[in-house]
Order: C-alpha cells, then sequence, then structure tokens
C-alpha cells in the first residue's frame, strides 16, 4: 500500500489493485496540503468526523469523482443532503467491505459538529476505523481522539500492525497521550499526525518518539506530499 500524508489528518492510500483511499479530505485552505499535489483518483471517501478540517472537500470530491463514501450514519446523512451519492453509512463496532478493505468503525473521544454557516449541525459521533487489506495486514485510524483504555481492546480483537494517531495537542491527544496509546495498541509502527498546521498544534514525533524509546513501537514521521509504501 502507498500512503501519502497531505497534511493535517488528510491521507490518501493507493491499494495494490488500485483503490484510492482518501481518509478526512481537506485540500481547500489546509496550510499543510503539498503544493502542486493532484488528485487524480478517488475511489473511496472516508470520514472520521464532522469538523471542517476534515470534510470540507468531501462534497466536492464526491460530486467529482462518485466515490463510496464511508462515514457514521448522521454524517452520511448530511452528506446526501448536499447531494452526495454512494454514501455508506456504519456506526461504530460494525464492519463493511468497500472495495478491497474492511472498514470497521471503532471508538474515538472527540465532538463532532457540523460547521454550516452560523449554525453548528449535529453530525453524529467522532469514529476512528481498523482497515484489514485482502492480504490479512490490519491499521488503525484514529481519527481526532484523546487516548481511551478501550483501545486495548482494539489491540485485542483486531491486532493492527500499524496506527495514525494524533499528536498535536489542544484539539486531540498530545505526544503524552499519544504515548500512552501505543503501549496499548502494540503496533509496530506509528504514523503521527494533526500537529503543526497551526502554532497551537504544538507537538511532535520527536517528542513521541523519545516517549516510547524502548518499546516495541517505532515513530514513523512522513513529509506532506512524499509517498511512502507499506
Amino acid at each position: 500500500m502507498r500512503i501519502t500524508w497531505l497534511g493535517h489528518g488528510t491521507f490518501q492510500f493507493r491499494l495494490p489493485s488500485g483503490q484510492v483511499i482518501l481518509v478526512d479530505p481537506w485540500t481547500d485552505g489546509n496550510p499543510k496540503f503539498p503544493k502542486g499535489f493532484e488528485i487524480d483518483r478517488v475511489d473511496t471517501i472516508c470520514i472520521t468526523h464532522g469538523h471542517f478540517d476534515h470534510v470540507h472537500d468531501a462534497v466536492p470530491l464526491a460530486r467529482k469523482f462518485s466515490p463510496d463514501v464511508v462515514a457514521i450514519y448522521e454524517t452520511c446523512h448530511w452528506l446526501e443532503s448536499k447531494g452526495v451519492k454512494n454514501t455508506r453509512p456504519m456506526n461504530k463496532g460494525g464492519s463493511q467491505i468497500v472495495g478491497d478493505v474492511t472498514f470497521t468503525m471503532t471508538h474515538a473521544v472527540h465532538s463532532c459538529g457540523i460547521s454550516e454557516g452560523d449554525q453548528i449541525i449535529y453530525g453524529g459521533e467522532a469514529a476512528g476505523y481498523v482497515m484489514r487489506l485482502p492480504d490479512g495486514r490490519t491499521f488503525y485510524f484514529s481519527g481526532d481522539t484523546n487516548v481511551f483504555t478501550d483501545m486495548a481492546l482494539i489491540r485485542e480483537l483486531y491486532q493492527p500492525e500499524l496506527a495514525f494517531l494524533p499528536i498535536g495537542d489542544l484539539y486531540t491527544m498530545s505526544p503524552r497521550e499519544a504515548a500512552a496509546a501505543c503501549r496499548m495498541l502494540q503496533v509496530r509502527k506509528v504514523i503521527p499526525m494533526h500537529f503543526g498546521t497551526f502554532p497551537p498544534l504544538t507537538g511532535t514525533p520527536d517528542q513521541l518518539a523519545k516517549l516510547i524509546a524502548g518499546t516495541s513501537t517505532e515513530v514513523w514521521p512522513l513529509e506532506p506530499g512524499k509517498t511512502v509504501e507499506w
């Protein structure tokens, strides 16, 4: 699988089959979106929650590429009201196969209001996802969250090898809480996200690496726009 971080909480996953998954699409106005990067294919959009910095470009990209759109039920309902087709609503604990990937929705400790004008619309709850590839490899994309003890259940139930965790602090957990998450998840590698976009998001991958030194988990810092393989 080819992984490209597009800044903040936005990621592109390109599978060996060619399926392209875009998670939490925020491209327009994202300060960390790589200059000149072109999104030329989207088969699946996956949304963790309805905050603008995670759903901002879901509607225009869905209209352009007609992908399947995976999200919690209420967020899918809002997207449908904006003309989005092919929604794949689900809820926590549920699983569904979309393309080549089995998506299982997990809990997240965060809010989920959708901004529309001067109103905030109920968007269900924030969530994370466990994604299982056809070859059996599994990774955990937490979305925006604080650490929570049920991450130990995620380890027990799904045995992810890779985790994507926010570390920025203020709106999500900081490296301190992310280190506790790593100890519960026991993944081989962790990719930090949701940091450095704005000055208040002060957590860094180096801070996380120091806090989990000596454990079985390795910090895998990415650069926006630079594709890596897993």
